[in-house]
């Protein structure tokens, strides 16, 4: 049996509907959600969502609050720089 989404890939669900456009934003949204993330604990590359925002490792069983579809959002990341920031100035 042939592979019937070349292009498409994990959009190929919707079929015809909603647009190309709108269906190449969602696949990329999609595989960023299915893709196995990096564990800061234990160094591999482990972990799923497990719910909206709610993140786990498969190896080490660490659960992590994230965002809803990737394991890092944009704010997240500038939010954890300015406290360490804020840290390493009140340290000194």
């Amino acid at each position: 049996m042939g592979k019937r989404t070349a292009k498409v890939g994990i959009t190929g669900r919707y079929g015809t509907r909603y647009g190309a456009n709108l269906r190449k934003r969602v696949k990329k949204i999609l595989i960023a959600k299915k893709a196995k993330h990096f564990c800061h604990w234990c160094g591999k590359f482990t972990f799923k969502r497990g719910a909206v925002g709610i993140w786990k490792c498969s190896n080490c069983g660490k659960i992590m609050a994230g965002g809803a579809w990737t394991l890092n959002t944009n704010n997240g990341t500038t939010v954890r720089s300015t406290i360490r920031r804020l840290r390493e100035i009140q340290e000194k």
